[in-house]
């Protein structure tokens, strides 16, 4: 199990200013343009706030920008920069195992910061101290500067660092196995933070809480706390807590005997682990994998992940990692009944156990050393064992702690409904000052209103007698402006008429044109550059020409659309087959359906036989599957089919695409719409289906559409039927 004690370890994959990456360093070079001659100070707390925040993403950018502030503060002595720099790369230090340095760090900060008389930075140093110390085992020194730290806070009224401070005590406390002083710091600590808002620490308490009741195998009620963590670290998008979470939730299904689940949410554990090469993470969910597979008899794979937890546990000094992963060899062994190999490993995770304190490590040692000493045959020491396993348990289940458990949690849920009345009044009072300053508006408008209106009729009764006397001129000039007037009609329809053909036209180029267009210009391009050889010109030469074709074709179809438009256009009735149409349309559009990956299904029979001008059906055809192209994306299909009903053919064009949102699918065919986007960025008009509706109609059909978001789109219309 495992507690927020820090910032956790994250992409341990640089080691010096040559291996940070490329958006880094433009932060630093953009803060080191601004230097000048001599260092800024407004740039060098920048830099211990780069440090600050990239510990979370990156430890060893953090320790080169705490580095670069404490010398450029030194060039210009200035003392804060160099103790905030001191904090940073101590920090870093400290978890990478070099306890010694990231003393020395953090005394020299402590000491400028009491000169400079700079009381919040003092209480950071105290509570980064008592996180490492707790980290050593040494909970004396830890809880003595975490109690430094709080009195800090409190007599700043630091409420963040405070929240802080809490939870920290509260894992100290915990390590030492005291649970019901662990649980008053934590609840305390939560309090701060729901009332705060401080997302961050309120997901991370909630996990420490969690892992309380993992402890005393409260397991429902932990998965509780563990799900409030998860849910506000993913509003917050906090992969570190999430990754953790899976791995208490993975050890209760481990407790619970379910191996195979536990190892899922472990393995999703130890990706976010890796990442972030959080060593201590690693070395615990290691134990745990060694657990699951050693119960699943995979003694192998087992030894290898205990083995590996160990090694991390020792090189970084970390007790707790050191005492679960022996604890968990004399495990294994004991499930080989290997009982003299597991003594070997009991023995030294008691004495680790003895060391931590922690109530579980302890009870999970007792437990080893009674199975092994059985094992060996040694009755008397097993059975002493066996009762401080279960002394251990009864810690840890003890009344005051679950007295404290239900006593806080009552208090949580009366203080959160407390809050939540509180919101509502406000809301209720918000709305009811909004109401009346509303109703104070409209009477003053109301007033304003009826004062015009005696105004305006005052002024009305005085210009009606003058009116009076104009209205017999007017009438008199009223029949020659009528006449100018329908003049300036006529001839602003005329222009409205040319302009929206003139929109049509530069719609329909811009819509069918680009592509081709495109293609013959790439390979001008291509044959400009010599990029591509003689032979492969030739074998592009077909798809080619089989492109200037189709253009060409489509100018003809373009050509003919133009003339439909005007004033004297007589439709060309002609009895064509839809199956022809089709086919040819779908063989032009199947390599631009095939980048995509959808297929394109032609299911129109061949005795299908319309009456109608087939220039005009080519055209909405063509603008009904480019359609669905544009909308449609990979594993999608496009099928057209074709039915005859009584004297009409109906012809539809049905796609699996992404569908048109309700609000869209009332304006199509009634005006232009804004066109959306399709699945790879294409754009478009808004007009094509304005210009399928015109064409459909002018032969004597009909079109309509019926869509489904996320499931598909299928448009349909009707030709006359040719009848032999």
């Amino acid at each position: 199990m495992k507690f927020f004690l820090t910032f956790l370890f994250s992409f341990f994959c640089l080691s010096s200013f040559a291996n940070v990456g490329v958006g880094e360093i433009d932060s630093v070079k953009n803060l080191l343009a601004n230097l000048g001659a001599t260092p800024d100070t407004s740039v060098i707390n920048k830099l211990n706030k780069l440090a600050e925040d990239y510990f979370r993403i990156n430890p060893d950018s953090s320790y080169y920008y705490g580095n670069k502030s404490i010398q450029l503060s030194k060039q210009i002595n200035y003392s804060a920069g160099i103790a905030s720099g001191l904090l940073q790369v101590g920090h870093v230090k400290y978890f990478k195992g070099r306890s010694e340095e990231a003393k020395l760090d953090f005394d020299t900060a402590i000491s400028i910061y009491k000169k400079l008389k700079n009381k919040k930075g003092l209480a950071a140093c105290y509570v980064l101290y008592g996180r490492m110390y707790n980290l050593l085992a040494n909970y004396t020194l830890a809880l003595y500067y975490l109690n430094l730290a709080q009195q800090i806070n409190i007599q700043i009224n630091n409420q963040l660092g405070l929240t802080d401070t809490y939870k920290n005590i509260g894992i100290v406390y915990y390590s030492e196995g005291i649970i019901p002083k662990a649980l008053d710091f934590y609840y305390k600590g939560l309090f701060i933070a729901l009332k705060n808002h401080y997302k961050a620490l309120s997901s991370e308490i909630y996990n420490d809480l969690g892992v309380i009741l993992q402890s005393t195998e409260v397991y429902p009620n932990a998965l509780e706390y563990f799900n409030k963590a998860i849910k506000i670290s993913l509003q917050i998008n906090d992969q570190l807590v999430i990754g953790t979470v899976n791995e208490n939730i993975g050890e209760i299904l481990l407790a619970e005997g379910k191996y195979t689940d536990a190892i899922i949410h472990l393995k999703t554990a130890l990706i976010t682990a890796r990442k972030q090469d959080d060593k201590d993470g690693l070395g615990s969910i290691y134990t745990d994998l060694g657990l699951c597979y050693g119960h699943l008899n995979n003694i192998k794979v087992a030894k290898s992940y205990l083995d590996t937890s160990l090694q991390i546990a020792a090189d970084y000094k970390f007790v707790n990692n050191q005492a679960n992963a022996v604890i968990g060899l004399a495990t294994v062994y004991n499930l080989q009944k290997d009982y003299a190999s597991a003594y070997k490993y009991a023995i030294q995770g008691h004495i680790y156990a003895v060391k931590l304190g922690d109530l579980s490590v302890r009870a999970k040692s007792a437990m080893q050393l009674n199975q092994t000493l059985a094992g060996l045959g040694n009755f008397t020491q097993a059975y002493k064992y066996l009762l401080e396993y279960v002394d251990l348990k009864n810690q840890l289940k003890s009344d005051e702690s679950i007295q404290k458990l239900t006593s806080y949690n009552f208090e949580l849920n009366f203080a959160a409904k407390e809050h939540q009345e509180q919101q509502q009044q406000q809301e209720k009072d918000l709305l009811y000052t909004q109401r009346l300053h509303s109703q104070r508006l409209l009477n003053t408008i109301f007033i304003i209103i009826i004062i015009g209106m005696i105004g305006t009729l005052v002024v009305y009764y005085n210009q009606k007698r003058k009116q009076q006397k104009i209205n017999l001129m007017l009438e008199e000039k009223n029949d020659e402006v009528l006449s100018q007037k329908e003049n300036i009609d006529e001839q602003a329809h005329k222009l409205n008429e040319l302009n929206v053909l003139k929109d049509r036209l530069i719609s329909v180029l811009a819509h069918d044109l680009r592509a081709p267009l495109s293609t013959l210009r790439g390979l001008f391009g291509l044959l400009q550059d010599d990029t591509i050889t003689h032979q492969e010109l030739v074998e592009m030469i077909p798809s080619v020409l089989k492109k200037l074709e189709y253009t060409s074709d489509f100018l003809d179809t373009l050509l003919f659309w133009i003339n439909s438009q005007m004033e004297n256009f007589e439709s060309s009735v002609k009895s064509f087959s839809i199956k022809d149409i089709v086919e040819y349309e779908m063989e032009n559009y199947q390599e631009q359906a095939t980048l995509k990956g959808i297929t394109l299904i032609d299911n129109v029979p061949d005795s299908t036989m319309a009456s109608a001008d087939p220039n005009s059906i080519r055209i909405v055809i063509r603008n009904l599957i480019t359609n669905a192209i544009k909308f449609s994306g990979e594993k999608d299909t496009i099928e057209v089919v074709a039915s005859t009903n009584n004297e009409m053919i109906e012809i539809k064009v049905k796609d699996t695409g992404t569908g048109i949102p309700p609000d869209k699918l009332k304006k199509l065919f009634k005006s232009k719409v804004d066109s959306s986007t399709g699945t790879h960025q294409e754009s478009g008009t808004g007009m094509g289906l304005l210009f399928c509706k015109d064409l459909v109609e002018k032969c004597n059909g009909k079109i309509w559409v019926t869509s489904q978001q996320d499931v598909g789109t299928e448009f349909s219309f009707t030709v006359p039927a040719y009848i032999a």
